[in-house]
């Protein structure tokens, strides 16, 4: 009761915020009149302008208001689009390495454009980091227009570039990539003899899209660069076969949360006979040292027949290879293994041709990798429910931007329901109705498994429909295209942005 008595006479802590943010808004207001009479050549002639600022003594929050105007009139005349006042807030926020949580079409790539181009003045670089490559390229070709109009350089990113075209990237004002990325162009240079030899400069300014899915949901995921290790062992074979023989609860306990796998002591005794009657084990206790590559192997073994489930977490292809399905956006992630053995027990239990092992080179996690930079920010369009966990592991605070119209969508409440089953059933009546009323409907979900379950309950009521997964990669570009048309379905699993 008392907190919403504090909130009604001084405001949320959001509402505070950006009160403190309105009066730089009225002075980037201000200047526009002058701004607007100015020749091509004069707006431009202003980034060097304040440079000369800058190394005079001035600080970027002195540049602030100059420069936001700038980038405001730049992009009103190069791209047709200017900001609007809630971008101005929701751009001075990212400045001051902050979250800003914008609503879905509040154009938060339009919004990255102004502390982008203020922070990038420093000329110590500044990366935008998207959720994938096709973003990364083409918010660099969109919004490179309006930084090159103003005399600064941009660079992307992408998998495949040589060395010579990652450093020209990383060495213009302004860098878009995708997480990942980055990530391994850090782990390849911490390889390097030589610092004359790194791609990257520091660490010094990101600002993050999608903030919430890699900060967050992808924060532990490691970045791993590994190389060729010892050939694969036949025990993965050999082992792969007796792994119908055990039995859940009585001879292993699987453990969803931790994402393990143990053995019972009845279990241990199985292990023990059927590992002795194949001649794999050199002496009787299978803890013995000298079984502990058999025991690895046997404990790789249970997690890829337990926990890893095809078209969830891999699937095959054709040719006999097993890829790995990203968790988070269900894209194939073509060219990585998993480590410590799991890939080949996965391919034992495939019965697919064993690749060699690997062995670990180097790796980071996103959480440590992004923690790396002097100032970092983020936007999305959910973060406000992650706040506690930004300020913790980041210590970044989240603000959220009000919409520059009022919002006409409705937001409806969960439904729960008790069992799977019912949830889709449910959906599959929602869909129907959604088609017959002529609406477009896109449907996400979790995974590869789930959006071909979803899409046999839909061929079985006869619902024409697209579905958008690992195993549609070659089509993703068509499916997309279609999905906006009248009483189209499509079912897609998780990808950001």
């Amino acid at each position: 009761m008392f907190d919403w008595v504090l909130k009604k006479v001084f405001g949320t802590k959001h509402e505070r915020e950006i009160k403190k943010i309105q009066p730089l808004v009225d002075a980037i207001g201000a200047l526009e009149p002058k701004l607007r009479k100015l020749s091509d050549a004069d707006l431009q002639a202003r980034t060097a302008e304040f440079r000369r600022k800058l190394d005079q003594g001035a600080s970027l929050d002195d540049l602030l208001v100059p420069a936001f105007a700038t980038v405001r009139e730049a992009s009103r005349r190069v791209l047709g689009m200017r900001h609007y006042d809630v971008q101005l807030i929701g751009g001075t926020v990212l400045h001051q390495g902050k979250i800003a949580e914008m609503k879905t079409g509040e154009g938060k790539t339009l919004v990255a454009t102004l502390p982008v181009y203020l922070n990038a003045l420093e000329g110590k670089g500044v990366h935008v980091v998207t959720v994938n490559d096709y973003l990364a390229q083409r918010d660099a070709e969109w919004m490179g227009r309006v930084y090159n109009f103003l005399g600064m350089s941009v660079g992307v990113v992408v998998p495949g570039q040589g060395e010579a075209a990652k450093k020209r990237a990383y060495r213009a004002d302004i860098t878009y990539g995708q997480n990942n990325e980055f990530g391994f162009d850090y782990l390849r240079d911490n390889m390097k003899f030589s610092i004359y030899d790194y791609v990257q400069r520091d660490l010094h300014y990101a600002i993050v899209d999608e903030v919430d899915s890699i900060l967050i949901d992808e924060a532990r995921t490691p970045l791993i660069i590994s190389g060729p290790g010892e050939t694969a062992s036949d025990k993965y074979s050999l082992i792969a076969e007796l792994m119908p023989r055990f039995r859940k609860d009585e001879h292993y306990i699987v453990d969803e949360k931790a994402h393990s796998v143990s053995l019972t002591d009845e279990g241990v005794d199985l292990a023990q006979q059927l590992l002795a009657e194949k001649g794999l084990l050199e002496s009787p206790n299978l803890y013995d040292p000298v079984n502990l590559q058999t025991l690895h192997i046997l404990n790789q073994s249970l997690k890829a027949h337990t926990l890893y489930k095809r078209d969830q977490h891999y699937m095959v292809t054709p040719e006999g290879k097993v890829l790995i399905i990203d968790e988070f956006t269900g894209r194939v992630l073509p060219g990585r293994r998993w480590s410590d053995g799991l890939h080949q027990a996965v391919e034992a239990k495939e019965r697919v041709p064993i690749q060699s092992e690997n062995v670990t080179l180097a790796t980071i996690s996103f959480q440590n990798l992004f923690r790396l930079y002097h100032k970092l920010a983020g936007m999305t369009g959910t973060a406000d429910t992650e706040a506690a966990e930004f300020h913790k592991i980041y210590n970044l605070d989240v603000v959220v931007i009000p919409t520059n119209k009022p919002v006409i969508r409705k937001d409806h409440d969960d439904v729960i329901y008790k069992t799977e089953r019912e949830k889709f059933r449910a959906v599959a009546r929602e869909i129907e109705e959604m088609r017959e009323a002529g609406r477009p409907v896109l449907v996400g979900t979790t995974s590869v498994e789930k959006s071909e379950a979803l899409a046999r309950l839909l061929d079985k009521r006869g619902i024409p429909h697209e579905v958008l997964n690992a195993k549609q990669h070659e089509r993703e570009a068509y499916i997309v295209a279609q999905a906006g048309r009248k009483g189209a379905v499509t079912i897609a699993t998780n990808m950001a942005g």
